[in-house]
């Protein structure tokens, strides 16, 4: 009798399931979020070149490289966040939290028409309704189409005089999420979970206020959701394994049943 771990490698290799990475490129063009005055920036990312199969190292290429916790596509840990001190570092979590199920919602027109558009409860009743419930386990992405903003760190950060404008769940929605949900973490293709304007929602930084501080996760900087159905995607999360890690630049990979 076939284990499921030896169908899943036979459906990959039919084709009958297929690997969609959802990581956005990592480089020094990567847009970081601008915190507010007075506190330490978050550093992006810059590269030295150690080798290149010459005299510093006649058969091997290789460089050194400085990123910040929370750049690119990046995991949150609760420790990340004062309601979650003391909670999990990301060298912690329990690797089985690391692979669970995927469910998208996708506000892609709300949010061509409003950048500031929030993801409300009632949204996600309506999804429900829809497709069943959230999975227990799992994971709700957000998609919105602000990753193809990713190339150009202006249009992603979306700053004007009034401050940064990108979608985001409400505080109602997060809360929701963080002690109703039986979900472990939320996703988004924006540089942060929250959204632009959350510093001026109650309370402030929801998703990190409330997500985390309930021991959940979140997935920042996400790609390629148009590639995933509404339900039935497997997701896999991979940060480093840093101790005392509060957040890591990921490789993030959905397996998905092939269209």
């Amino acid at each position: 009798m076939e284990n499921a771990v030896t169908a899943l490698l036979s459906a990959l290799a039919s084709g009958d399931v297929k690997v969609v990475d959802l990581t956005q490129l990592l480089n020094e063009a990567t847009p970081t979020v601008e915190l507010p005055q007075g506190w330490t920036q978050i550093p992006g990312f810059t590269r030295r070149e150690l080798s290149n199969y010459d005299d510093r190292g006649p058969v091997s290429y290789k460089n050194a490289f400085d990123v910040g916790e929370h750049v690119g596509t990046h995991f949150d840990a609760p420790v990340h966040w004062i309601t979650g001190r003391g909670g999990d570092d990301v060298a912690t979590i329990a690797p089985e939290r690391l692979v669970g199920p995927a469910v998208v919602i996708d506000k892609t027109s709300e949010v061509e028409r409003d950048s500031d558009y929030a993801l409300t409860l009632d949204d996600i009743r309506e999804f429900e309704n829809e497709h069943g419930a959230l999975p227990a386990g799992g994971w709700l992405l957000f998609r919105t189409g602000w990753s193809s903003r990713s190339g150009d760190g202006e249009a992603y950060l979306n700053k004007d005089e009034s401050g940064a404008h990108w979608p985001g769940p409400t505080a109602e929605c997060a809360r929701w999420l963080a002690e109703e949900s039986d979900l472990i973490g939320f996703g988004t293709e924006c540089i942060g979970t929250d959204a632009g304007a959350a510093h001026t929602f109650d309370p402030p930084f929801p998703v990190h206020n409330l997500l985390l501080g309930a021991g959940k996760y979140g997935l920042a900087s996400l790609t390629n959701l148009d590639q995933l159905p509404a339900a039935g995607s497997l997701l896999v999360t991979a940060p480093l394994k840093i101790e005392a890690g509060s957040g890591s630049p990921m490789r993030a990979l959905a397996f998905v049943p092939a269209a």
